[in-house]
């Protein structure tokens, strides 16, 4: 598992990168002068690169296997709406 995360958090770091030089890019040749971009409406972008890092520990929080001691049945089945 440690490498997994090694290559995770690598991955992520080279798309963070290629992602800045993206970005860069598009600010410098959006055709729209009056409406320039900014580094601010890709805010949302940066956010799912940065879930992607997290994603690990969310994975390393699962249950158990039922062999290896864990619940035979986990309910996945949101609530109804009130």
């Amino acid at each position: 598992m440690m490498q997994n995360e090694e290559q995770r958090r690598q991955f992520v770091n080279e798309l963070w990168r290629r992602f800045e030089e993206v970005q860069q890019w598009a600010v410098e040749h959006w055709p729209d002068a009056e409406r320039p971009l900014s580094s601010a409406d890709f805010v949302e972008a940066r956010k799912e690169i940065l879930a992607l890092g997290t994603m690990t520990s969310e994975l390393n929080r699962q249950a158990p296997e039922p062999e290896d001691g864990g619940p035979q049945y986990v309910d996945v089945t949101p609530a109804p709406w009130p």
